[in-house]
């Protein structure tokens, strides 16, 4: 690697050692306008990779002591109902945590309900009012999720006419095999519900000069433990502790120099709270860092979670003395709203030097990627406006409902999303129709009616799904496509625009057979009772293929008769001027030619002289 490059990802990735292997990570000031750096070294970019919203300021901006957390982006229902930021990255799993604030920023004393979605799950739901100072001193929130289609996207949806808030945006590349997500696999996220740092106030990445390499902020454990707890003692390593930062999970060293123990007897409780409709996944971090345990069986605890005993931990006996030691616990079934993490002791006291808690939060089904790609694609050609919230993916997540206009449902499977209806009758569009729309392979009902879309009719229009058809009044031109003919179309409606060519039959006996169709108002339709009759070798892409034939007889016979006009008039000369000799037979008949008119000038120069001398009478002169 270049001295060059390893400057480059020295500024880019302040808080990045240079032999950690995953080095993509974005820090977006939400609502900034110039990019800036933090008190911690933390280069911030400025506001990108936004669909729509507005900037803003915090009403107070004394109250915070960085930029990123002073301003912010809001999306008000103008945006429509669904905005997204939607950010470039590699195939991987990532590191997201966002900030959110309100701090009266609009003067209208009401923070916002919304909800937040990540790669087209749902994972936070804000509701005012918030937790009391929240709107004020806003709240960091954190997962881990994986994107497999090479964006990043971040989606934020309106309640009513609320308008959602963001003040930063973090997204950093991780280890994919971290937090064992072997087990889990990739459609899970992992969204944070706790991560406690014992015998230490809150610190990492936002809060301290500590290191982090997956970005994780640690927060003080103090108002989380249980009143019934016993005596709390902290402790701190006397010396580096090992095994440490290290793969998949890179947990930092810091964790491990502090740690809680209890004097006496008693036991050490930790109370979280939880949705009870979720799995969790609670990983704990331990290291002997007291140093008058130095043997296996002088430190002994169980770990009770929800009154159930899952493990016998004996630190010693595992790692040896300062080195640390982690493990996790799959929580299933609960049957609260809060989550008890108990140490009890067996020999010596309990000791721990942090807490995570996961909500392991199912992948939502999303969009059959070929659909994207068309919906995209018509978002782009139709001209759909900013308003609709055509944002992100078109279908997720479930508990939403799809983009403005369109009806999704599952696949037979039950493994993606895909378009089963689209509605956007009377929406000021003024596009046309992208040839994409053929990828939209479960497309049942098609309604673009009364808006001043233009273009021809695309040859992948006619889906052997596609049942309704409305584009009437709009300016659509050129014929009625084959496809249209081929498929189970039960209603087509095309009454109202500047289309032309030979109907195909098949299209207009769909109303003989108890369908409906409507035709009229196509100046250039033909061919079909109730429209004029066409012209002759007229189909309906214009000629017939019989009427392209006789053309082109028509044509070489044309050519033929141009062409003996030509040898007739310019080419043909007269019969003596034409020789059909062989070679040698010309040059000895054009020598004869040339020795005969030699012989004729010198007999006529012998007259003339002769007369001269009066040899020869002259004939002229009589």
């Amino acid at each position: 690697m270049s001295p060059l490059l390893l400057l480059f990802l020295s500024l880019l990735f302040p808080s990045h050692s240079l032999s950690y292997p995953f080095n993509t990570a974005y820090y977006i000031d939400c609502g900034g306008q110039t990019n800036s750096t933090d008190r911690f070294a933390t280069h911030w970019l400025s506001d990108r990779f936004y669909t729509s919203g507005q900037d803003g300021l915090v009403s107070q901006p004394l109250r915070f002591a960085d930029l990123e957390e002073k301003t912010l982006r809001f999306f008000p229902i103008s945006s429509g109902k669904k905005n997204c930021y939607i950010i470039p990255v590699p195939n991987g799993r990532y590191y997201i945590r966002t900030f959110t604030v309100y701090d009266n920023y609009d003067g209208k004393a009401h923070a916002p309900s919304f909800d937040v979605s990540v790669e087209g799950t749902l994972v936070f739901s804000w509701r005012s009012p918030w937790p009391p100072g929240l709107d004020l001193t806003g709240a960091y929130s954190d997962l881990f999720a994986f994107v497999d289609d090479g964006e990043a996207d971040v989606c934020f949806y309106s309640i009513a006419t609320d308008s959602p808030v963001i003040a930063s945006l973090e997204l950093v590349q991780v280890d994919p095999a971290s937090y064992d997500s072997a087990s889990l696999g990739n459609n899970s996220i992992l969204v944070n519900y706790g991560r406690l740092s014992s015998g230490s106030e809150q610190w990492g990445p936002g809060f301290s000069n500590d290191t982090d390499l997956f970005g994780r902020s640690w927060q003080s454990g103090a108002e989380f433990r249980s009143q019934y707890s016993g005596k709390i003692k902290a402790v701190s390593a006397l010396k580096n502790v090992v095994n440490t930062d290290q793969s998949p999970n890179y947990f930092p060293e810091k964790l491990y120099q502090t740690a809680l123990t209890v004097t006496g007897n008693g036991f050490l409780e930790y109370l979280l709270q939880v949705d009870a409709k979720l799995d969790y996944l609670v990983w704990f971090h331990f290291a002997e860092i007291d140093v008058s345990v130095n043997g296996p069986g002088q430190r002994v605890f169980d770990v009770w979670i929800n009154e159930q005993n899952v493990s016998r931990v004996d630190i010693y006996k595992q790692v040896g003395s300062f080195a640390a030691y982690s493990w996790y616990y799959t929580v299933h079934n609960l049957s609260s709203t809060t989550l008890s993490v108990k140490l009890v002791p067996i020999v010596g006291a309990p000791i721990i030097c942090g807490l995570e808690n996961y909500a392991i939060v199912p992948a939502d089904l999303s969009t059959v990627p070929d659909q994207v790609i068309a919906m995209r694609s018509l978002k782009e050609s139709l001209g759909v406006p900013v308003r609709m919230g055509w944002n992100g993916d078109p279908c997720a997540p479930t508990n939403w409902d799809a983009w403005e206009g369109v009806t999704c449902h599952p696949n037979k499977d039950e493994t993606a999303l895909v378009i089963s209806q689209i509605d956007l009758a009377s929406q000021g569009l003024k596009g046309y129709i992208s040839d994409q729309i053929s990828l939209l392979t479960n497309l049942v009902s098609l309604n673009l009616s009364t808006n001043s879309l233009g273009g021809s009719l695309p040859s992948g229009l006619g889906q052997n799904s596609l049942i309704k058809l409305d584009l009437s009044r709009n300016q659509f031109t050129g014929s009625i496509p084959d496809s249209l003919a081929d498929s189970h179309l039960q209603l087509v409606i095309l009454n109202d625009n500047s289309l032309e060519g030979r109907v195909p039959e098949e299209i207009y006996s769909i109303g003989v057979h108890g369908g409906a169709i409507d035709l009229s108002g196509n100046k250039g339709l033909c061919g079909v009772p109730s429209l004029p009759d066409c012209p002759l070798f007229w189909g309906s892409n214009g000629l017939s293929t019989g009427g392209k034939i006789a053309i082109g007889i028509s044509s070489l016979i044309l050519f033929c008769m141009l062409s003996l006009a030509v040898y007739v008039c310019c080419i043909r000369r007269r019969r003596y001027d034409y020789d059909f000799s062989l070679p040698q037979e010309l040059m000895a008949l054009s020598a004869k030619r040339n020795r005969y008119h030699r012989q004729k000038s010198l007999m006529a120069l012998e007259m003339e002289s002769q007369h001269a001398k009066g040899f020869i009478p002259n004939l002229n002169s009589s």
